[in-house]
């Protein structure tokens, strides 16, 4: 099973970013997946995920109404559109596939986890 994430980059200040993850293996179609972030000397939290179908999503408070998750089982890829960005979403980005079908803000609920993908906003 992995997860490969794409996507970051160094962005202005209300630019925007896409980033993608794309999982191989068994996994996907059948399990909720979020995305985390993790600043320099800060802890990992959640950012955003979404259950299997797609029915059901969850943001952070910070990132909510900038940011959209969606998925495509067919191309077993997640994506988070990040909108309006602020230098306090530097971060590395991590996408996760959750234990289960539903989402969770709690990172021990996600069993995958990606190798990250470098966010950059510039003030």
């Amino acid at each position: 099973v992995q997860l490969q994430a794409s996507g970051g980059g160094l962005v202005q200040t209300g630019g925007s970013l896409r980033l993608s993850c794309v999982a191989s293996g068994r996994i996907f179609s059948n399990n909720g997946m979020g995305w985390f972030r993790q600043a320099p000397g800060k802890e990992r939290e959640f950012v955003s995920a979404i259950s299997w179908n797609g029915a059901s999503t969850g943001y952070a408070e910070s990132v909510k109404g900038r940011f959209t998750i969606s998925r495509e089982n067919a191309k077993n890829t997640v994506y988070l559109q990040m909108n309006s960005l602020k230098p306090e979403d530097s971060a590395i980005y991590y996408c996760s596939a959750a234990r289960g079908s539903w989402w969770s803000r709690d990172a021990t609920n996600y069993a995958y986890w990606g190798q990250g993908t470098l966010v950059t906003v510039s003030s």
